[in-house]
C-alpha cells in the first residue's frame, strides 16, 4: 500500500531524503517525482491479485520492486508487459528487486533467483550505515526461522516442523496465582472423525511469563461444543475469552450466536484473523525458544507438545491455533476484566 512504502525509512521515504533537496518536484497526488529532463519516477502499489491491471495502459523503462516475496508471482511476470519504449529511446529496459526469505512468494523467488544464482546477497556486515549491535540485538528476539532468514538471508531453511521444539517447553507442578489469563477457542470446522477437534488453551502471564495452564478438545457435535465452551467458561471465571472468527457472513453469525445464547454474560469476543496459521504461530515459537513458556503439567501435555513439534505438517493443528491465538491476545495486552 502507499502507507507502507511511505513508512520510515521505506522507499518513498527514501526517495525523500535523497531528492527532496534537488531540481526534481514532487507531485503528491500522483506519488511521482519529475526531473528537469522529464523524467519521472512514480510509486505504486500492487496490494491484492488485481491491482496489477492498474498499470495496464502504462509503460515503464525501470520498473523496481521492493520485498518480492510479499507478492505471488502472476503480478511479477505480468509487469513486464510494460516495460516498453519508442524505438528512437536509447535507454535499457530492466527490471530489478530486492527481498528477504519468507513471506508467501518465498518458494517461487527461490525458484526463479536463488536456485540459478540471480541474485546478490546482503547481509547486516554488509551495511556501513546501521547500528549493527542494537540491531542483532533485536532480531535475536524473533523466533529461530524467521531470525535465519533477515539475519543471515537463509532461503533453504524449512518452516515445516521447526517452529516447536519439546525442549522449549519447562513443565511445571505449580504457577503464580495473580496471572493476567486469557482463554482462546479453535472451533473445528465439521464433526467426523477425521476433521480437527475444537481446542480451547488458557494462557497466564506475569512478568514476560506465560503459562499454558490447561487445553480442552473436543470431537462432537455443535451442542456438544457449546456445552463445553459454555461449562469452561463457567469453571475459568472472570477472564476474556476469545473464539477465532472465520470470514463470510457465517462467521459473523456464529459468533453473534456464541455472544447471545453460550457466552451470555462473559467477557467474550470473536477474533478475525488476517494471517497464516504459521505467521500467527511465530510469536510464540520466539518466547517459547527463550524459555519464557511453561506448561502445567497435567494429562494433556503429550497430545499438546506432539501437535507442535510437528506443526504443520501434522495432520492437525488446532492446539497450536488456540494456543497461538492466546499468546497474542495476552502478550498485546487485550485483556480487559469486568
Amino acid at each position: 500500500t502507499y502507507q507502507e512504502l511511505a513508512l520510515p525509512e521505506a522507499i518513498m521515504d527514501r526517495s525523500m531524503q535523497w531528492l527532496e533537496k534537488t531540481d526534481a518536484k514532487w507531485y503528491a497526488k500522483e506519488y511521482r517525482w519529475q526531473f528537469p529532463s522529464g523524467a519521472n519516477l512514480t510509486f505504486g502499489y500492487l496490494q491484492n491479485e488485481n491491482d496489477k491491471y492498474r498499470y495496464q495502459s502504462s509503460a515503464y523503462q525501470f520498473i523496481g520492486v521492493d520485498e518480492l516475496t510479499e507478492f505471488s508471482e502472476s503480478p511479477y511476470i505480468f509487469l513486464f508487459s510494460r516495460l516498453r519504449k519508442g524505438k528512437d529511446m536509447s535507454i535499457p529496459l530492466r527490471m530489478r528487486s530486492a527481498s528477504n526469505p519468507g513471506g508467501i512468494g518465498h518458494v517461487w523467488v527461490k525458484d526463479r533467483f536463488i536456485l540459478k544464482d540471480l541474485y546478490i546477497p546482503a547481509t547486516l556486515e554488509d551495511n556501513p550505515y546501521i547500528d549493527k549491535k542494537s540491531y542483532e540485538d533485536s532480531l535475536n528476539k524473533l523466533d529461530h526461522i524467521t531470525r535465519e532468514q533477515l539475519r543471515h538471508g537463509n532461503w533453504d531453511i524449512n518452516i515445516e516442523g521447526s517452529l516447536f521444539k519439546r525442549q522449549w517447553f519447562e513443565i511445571v507442578e505449580d504457577y503464580p496465582k495473580d496471572l493476567n489469563k486469557v482463554r482462546y477457542w479453535d472451533l473445528a470446522a465439521t464433526t467426523s472423525s477425521t476433521s480437527d477437534y475444537t481446542a480451547g488453551v488458557l494462557i497466564g502471564e506475569k512478568k514476560g511469563i506465560y503459562y499454558i495452564l490447561d487445553v480442552k478438545r473436543i470431537r462432537g457435535t455443535p451442542l456438544e461444543v457449546e456445552s463445553l465452551i459454555r461449562q469452561t467458561a463457567v469453571l475459568d471465571g472472570n477472564i476474556s475469552i476469545y473464539i477465532e472468527q472465520e470470514g463470510g457472513s457465517s462467521g459473523v453469525q456464529l459468533i453473534d450466536h456464541y455472544r447471545r445464547e453460550v457466552l451470555k454474560g462473559f467477557n467474550f469476543r470473536g477474533d478475525k484473523k488476517a494471517s497464516s496459521k504459521e505467521l500467527r504461530a511465530r510469536p510464540l515459537s520466539a518466547a517459547a525458544e527463550a524459555g519464557n513458556v511453561k506448561i502445567l503439567k497435567s494429562l494433556w501435555n503429550e497430545d499438546f507438545l506432539s501437535e507442535l513439534t510437528i506443526f504443520p505438517q501434522g495432520e492437525h493443528d488446532d492446539q497450536v491455533d488456540a494456543a497461538s491465538g492466546a499468546f497474542t491476545k495476552i502478550n498485546f495486552n487485550e485483556i480487559s476484566q469486568f
